[in-house]
């Protein structure tokens, strides 16, 4: 064989090793203020419904671990009544010790997130002020809350009004029927930037409206703040009483 009749070989170049894909870097700037203060008077018996058992778990633990999954948290602040603060039921450790501390309930609502804001570390830039009464917020309500306070103004979730609204006099008797466009059921998540919410509850306190708000959406209203509603989430439903209680546990778990 002539070298002319050698068969030819090819070089093949080597495959380059594909570059390792990094995974983008979510920002760690978010603080969620859990309001688990209340005494729970509705429930009878002493006993607090934010520690009470429901669907496999404490309620308060629920919602703890729902917001510590998520990357973007930076701590979850969990205000408690004074006398739990100090020693808290031990189930609460099943989370993330690093990304979460212990605050003190005050008299009314909104002192609890105020004292639960004071705890925050300064890297939460944004803040998510959640009810323990609503132990089951979805995922997809979390990042529309928090989508949304981003933009620089303050987000509430909410559902729209389905249902038919009598106003009723002190006897019982009907006095109007309320049009329903355009009203919504307040949820939480309520979410703001830290400043926003901050000065709200700080003005609150000096014009003497605090006290009397029943959501931090209120608060920053009365500054004439901006505040949007985004889709809420039937499974963020608020547990009251023992009816509530066991429609949970029948319902869970719950859809999106």
């Amino acid at each position: 064989m002539t070298a002319a009749d050698a068969p030819r070989t090819e070089t093949v170049p080597s495959a380059t090793p594909p570059s390792p894909v990094t995974a983008p870097r979510v920002a760690r700037d978010v603080g969620v203020v859990i309001v688990a203060g209340g005494s729970g008077s509705r429930m009878g018996g002493g006993e607090l419904k934010q520690l009470r058992w429901v669907a496999g778990k404490p309620m308060l633990l629920h919602s703890l671990q729902a917001f510590q999954a998520r990357a973007d948290v930076a701590m979850v602040v969990c205000v408690l009544p004074r006398q739990y603060a100090g020693d808290p039921p031990p189930w609460i450790f099943q989370s993330d010790a690093e990304r979460l501390l212990i605050g003190v309930g005050g008299a009314t609502r909104a002192e609890s997130v105020a004292n639960g804001l004071e705890d925050l570390p300064p890297e939460c830039q944004y803040v998510l002020v959640h009810d323990a009464a609503r132990p089951f917020p979805s995922e997809g309500m979390i990042d529309r809350v928090i989508s949304e306070a981003r933009k620089g103004h303050g987000a509430i979730a909410a559902l729209p009004v389905s249902d038919t609204l009598k106003r009723v006099d002190a006897d019982g008797r009907i006095a109007a029927t309320v049009p329903r466009e355009g009203l919504w059921r307040a949820q939480t998540p309520q979410g703001f930037p830290r400043e926003m919410i901050e000065r709200a509850h700080r003005e609150g306190r000096e014009n003497g409206t605090h006290a009397s708000a029943t959501d931090d959406a209120a608060l920053c209203e009365l500054l004439g703040f901006p505040v949007f509603v985004v889709r809420g989430s039937e499974r963020a439903l608020k547990v009251t009483d023992d009816g509530d209680f066991a429609r949970a546990e029948a319902a869970f778990p719950l859809p999106e």
